[in-house]
Formats: structure tokens, C-alpha cells, sequence
């Protein structure tokens, strides 16, 4: 006879499906948390675009570290724009409808013909570990019986600003009019005093309300009060307070970042020899390494503006101009679709160029996490993503943040007024300013900023270390999914 125990250990395990919108920043926080599923020996079906995986299967180990793993699978579709279409900057939200349109009713189709994916050996899905921005996922779950993960991969300060756009809107807080961006915004629990109107999300800068982009995004925000779960990629010691305002909205939240670091501690925990997986639809220039290597400790600024960003040619030369006429040394990841208004032109004139072989470096695409972690780096010019700042604090790196859009500017005021391990210079791209920020940070309080980068560091990291309240808030989320199959 078997006991009890034997049966259940016969049984498959969690099976659980996970689908990111296919860009990046999404992609690499979410296959992260596949690795974590894979780690707690769940099944996970990962939905990702035809385009993404060849460029993960090209330019990333994510094939090999995925092998050791039998449960994990790839289903792949085609996301319905040409090769050809930058996936990126001015036209992101016209890839993202594509998705919506084009994989979406493919994925259902998929779904309902192959019973959920189960197998002889899979059970059917156990739950839906949605990405937020994914507005088909809570009908689709009501509808199929299906327990909701909703998995919000930018801050959650972001994502309660945007949750609050009711309260904004009943406290005339917006929309902005006339009013002076630099106004505090008080009708954010949590945030007052600090965010101010250019602080908030960048889909709020806008005349009319009825914009159609602020609608969806609004409308998308709202969906996490169906989840039964929702996860952020963030830890308490980092957005505690936000974290608990979010809780009084939606059943069950999991804080249970920084998830890059989460993996590396439960691989070392686990004795796994499993490499660490980069999203990255790029190939890495590893050459910037070695010149790092050639470069003094704490000598070198790093400039990234993320993987969907883009900046016009008149801001390259600001930019460009305010790095050359500091005495710092920069690396500076210059992605070639990232540049507009450059047609038919070097994005960099011949001159500049020659002046940049004497400090600095431009490459197409880098190792960003290395990069940070090199003790040649001493700071980062960054657009002030969720991943690209998460990296950042872990590796002790202070920032000048210049954000974009999105979530941006609003994480980038949190890194210099609450966290203070930066420097805040959205809306400007002034070489003068630029060369300020860069030697306020790289030379004139570079003690302070590198003090207080150390200890947020070393926080993170414990945060993610047995008993820490990530590490904890990981076993949770693993507990409650295995509760859905006993």
C-alpha cells in the first residue's frame, strides 16, 4: 500500500502559466520569476512572442538554464507587427495594441484546444500569472475558472499613483491646466510631500482625460481588485508603505523583490549550478568589460537609457557634451534604434568622436548587471526603469536619473528624495545641468551618495536572505499556489 504522502507525491505539481507582454523589461523580471517556479518544482508554461524567443534563444543562456528544468515550457506566437518594426520607443503602444489584437486570441485559442495544457504528465493550469498591462486577463480568468495572478513589473508607487486616479480627479489634481508642475500632489496616501506633478506617472501629462492611452492605462490599473494575488517586484524596505496602502485593495500582495537578486540567492541557497537569465533581445558587447578593467575604481559613469526609450539627436549632443567636459571616464550603451530625428546623419559628428576615444566608450548594447557591478563603475546615467534602478540599488551604484516616460519619473523622485541615492534632473537636457549632476555625484558629495548607496544595497540583499520579508513573501506566494491543487 502507498500512504497518503507517497499519492501526493505522485501527483504532478503546480502547473502554472505565465505570459509578459514581450519587451524587455517585462520579459526579464517575469522569466525570473519562472526560474523562482522552477526552483519550488512547480510546472510553468512561459507565452512569449515568435520575435522575443529567437532573440532570447540567440543572444542569452535562457535555452540552457531552462534545460535543467523538465517542467518549463516555451509556447510561442507571432505578435502580429514585421520583423522590421522597432517593437521600441515612439512606437511601443502601437506593438503592445498589436499583441493585444493578434497573440491574445491566438493564446485562447490555444487554451481551450489543448485543455489547458494538460499532458499525461502536466496537470491542467493550476493558476494564470498574468503581466498588469495584460487587460484581457481578468475576463478570461472569470470566464474560464482560472485563479488570477496579476504581476505588476514596474513600482508600486507607480502603479498606486495610477490607482488613485478617482481620488486625483475628485481633488482636482488634474488635470494639471496651468498649474505649476513643481505643486505638491496630496491625494496619494503615502506620497505626500515629496511627489509632485512632474512626479507623476508621464500618461497624467495631458490636456484632455478622455486621452485615450491615460484611459487604458487607468482602466488596466483597476483590474488587479479581480486578482486573488497580486506580486511586485519590489521589498519593504524599499516601498513598505506603499506596499500596505495596495493591501487594503487586493486580497493577497507579495512583495518579493529585487527578483534578480531573489534568483541568485535561491540558486546559491539550493546548490543549483544555474546561470542567472538577462532578457536581453540584444547580443551583449562584452568588449566594454575589458575596458573597464583598464579603468580606476569608481572612475567611470555608466549611461543607459533602457530597451524602449528613445532620445531625439539635439539631446544626444546635450548629453554627449555634458559627459565630455566632466572629468569622468564614461561608458555610454547607445542602442541604434534608440536615436530619432538622425536619418541620413551620424547620430554623433565626427569631432565628438574623437574627443570620446580619449574617455569614453559607446557600445550598441551591454551587460548592464556586470557593468554595475564592476569596481570601475562609480555611478549611472539612467532613464530611471524598474529593472535598470533595482540593478542599480543592489550593486550599490548611485544614479543621475533623466527619465522618459511611464513609471519613470516617478521612480526617479523616490530615488533622490526618499531613498537620496541620487540625483532627480527630468525634463532638462542642458549640458551645463548635466555636467553639474555628474560631478555632484561623481566628485563633490560622492561620499554621502555612496555611503547611503552601500547601505540600501546591503538591505536589498538581506531582504532576499532567509527570514528576510521578500524571502518570506516568496515562500508565501509559492504556499498559496500549492494550496490551489490540494
Amino acid at each position: 500500500m502507498t500512504s497518503d504522502s507517497d499519492q501526493q507525491n505522485l501527483r504532478p505539481p503546480p502547473h502554472v502559466l505565465i505570459f509578459p507582454m514581450p519587451v524587455q523589461g517585462h520579459l526579464n523580471s517575469m522569466l525570473n520569476l519562472s526560474h523562482l517556479f522552477c526552483l519550488a518544482e512547480f510546472d510553468v508554461t512561459f507565452i512569449i512572442s515568435d520575435f522575443s524567443h529567437r532573440r532570447l534563444l540567440q543572444h542569452t543562456t535562457v535555452a540552457a538554464t531552462f534545460a535543467r528544468y523538465p517542467g518549463f515550457q516555451f509556447r510561442t506566437f507571432p505578435d502580429g507587427v514585421p520583423e522590421d518594426h522597432p517593437r521600441s520607443g515612439r512606437r511601443a503602444m502601437e506593438f503592445m495594441s498589436s499583441v493585444n489584437k493578434v497573440t491574445v486570441p491566438l493564446f485562447k485559442e490555444m487554451m481551450i484546444q489543448e485543455n489547458f495544457l494538460a499532458s499525461a504528465t502536466r496537470r491542467r493550469v493550476t493558476c494564470f500569472v498574468a503581466d498588469g498591462v495584460l487587460n484581457f486577463a481578468a475576463d478570461f480568468c472569470e470566464e474560464n475558472g482560472l485563479p488570477l495572478i496579476y504581476f505588476r513589473t514596474t513600482t508600486t508607487s507607480y502603479f498606486w499613483a495610477l490607482f488613485r486616479f478617482p481620488e486625483l480627479l475628485e481633488a482636482q489634481e488634474i488635470p494639471f491646466g496651468g498649474k505649476s508642475m513643481d505643486g505638491l500632489i496630496e491625494s496619494i496616501p503615502g506620497m505626500e510631500g515629496f511627489i509632485r506633478r512632474r512626479d507623476l506617472p508621464s500618461f497624467y501629462r495631458v490636456v484632455d482625460l478622455n486621452d485615450p492611452i491615460l484611459k487604458d492605462t487607468v482602466s488596466v490599473t483597476m483590474l488587479i481588485k479581480r486578482a486573488q494575488v497580486a506580486i511586485f517586484n519590489t521589498c519593504e524596505d524599499l516601498e513598505g508603505k506603499i506596499v500596505e496602502e495596495v493591501r487594503k485593495h487586493v486580497p493577497r500582495v507579495f512583495s518579493i523583490g529585487p527578483i534578480h537578486e531573489q534568483v541568485k540567492y535561491r540558486l546559491t541557497e539550493k546548490k543549483v549550478e544555474s546561470s542567472i537569465i538577462t532578457a536581453s533581445l540584444w547580443e551583449e558587447d562584452r568588449s566594454c568589460i575589458k575596458w573597464l578593467d583598464a579603468q580606476s575604481p569608481k572612475s567611470v559613469i555608466y549611461v543607459s537609457f533602457g530597451s524602449l526609450a528613445f532620445v531625439t539627436r539635439e539631446q544626444v549632443l546635450e548629453l554627449l557634451h555634458g559627459l565630455l567636459d566632466c572629468s569622468q571616464r564614461f561608458l555610454w550603451v547607445m542602442r541604434p534604434d534608440s536615436i530619432i530625428g538622425s536619418e541620413g546623419e551620424d547620430p554623433v559628428p565626427v569631432e565628438l568622436m574623437e574627443r570620446i576615444k580619449g574617455k569614453g566608450l559607446l557600445v550598441e548594447w551591454a551587460p548592464q548587471e556586470k557593468v554595475l557591478n564592476h569596481p570601475a563603475v562609480g555611478g549611472f546615467m539612467t532613464h530611471s526603469g524598474w529593472n535598470s534602478t533595482l540593478e542599480s540599488i543592489s550593486a550599490g551604484v548611485p544614479m543621475v536619473c533623466w527619465p522618459c516616460f511611464a513609471d519613470q519619473m516617478t521612480n526617479c523622485r523616490i530615488v533622490s528624495e526618499v531613498w537620496k541615492i541620487g540625483l532627480d534632473i527630468k525634463d532638462t537636457c542642458d549640458r551645463k545641468i548635466i555636467k553639474k549632476a555628474i560631478r555632484d555625484l561623481m566628485e563633490v558629495r560622492k561620499d554621502e551618495f555612496m555611503e547611503r548607496s552601500a547601505n540600501l544595497a546591503k538591505l536589498v540583499k538581506k531582504t532576499v536572505s532567509k527570514e528576510g520579508s521578500s524571502y518570506n513573501n516568496l515562500d508565501g506566494l509559492i504556499q498559496y499556489i500549492k494550496s490551489l491543487v490540494i
